[in-house]
């Protein structure tokens, strides 16, 4: 189980750190003309652009490096339920849009985030 949570965990990181520094540093119209799953975008103001972006980057910063380090390891299920919430709101936004197939892949996202965080708060939690 732990091996199973640290790859999701480092998918996670992966993904996250990806798209929110996207969201940071790529103006917002250069992004939505990348993919026709990319414009909604459109739909947020540039900084909301940037907070979403941040908080992407936090909580994959959050998945790993209080692990990593020793110090406070109850931070990553609690970044792991940060990440589902956003995914929830992504999740969401899809359905309202209409874009049933990003609306899977954010489901996927998180189905994965929820499974990290259940992981480590009661199956393989770091701490006794």
């Amino acid at each position: 189980m732990n091996t199973a949570l640290w790859i999701t965990t480092s998918l996670l990181t992966a993904v996250f750190l990806f798209s929110g520094l996207g969201k940071l540093f790529v103006p917002r119209e250069k992004m939505a003309a990348m993919t026709d799953a990319a414009r909604w975008v459109l739909d947020f103001k540039p900084g909301t652009l940037k907070a979403i972006g941040a908080l992407e980057i936090l909580g994959a910063a959050g998945l790993v490096l209080p692990a990593l380090l020793g110090i406070a390891p109850i931070l990553v299920p609690l970044a792991a339920v940060g990440l589902a919430l956003i995914m929830t709101g992504a999740v969401i936004l899809r359905v309202r849009r209409g874009e049933p197939k990003a609306a899977l892949l954010d489901g996927g996202y998180l189905a994965l985030t929820a499974f990290v965080a259940v992981g480590r708060f009661a199956l393989e939690p770091f701490t006794g």
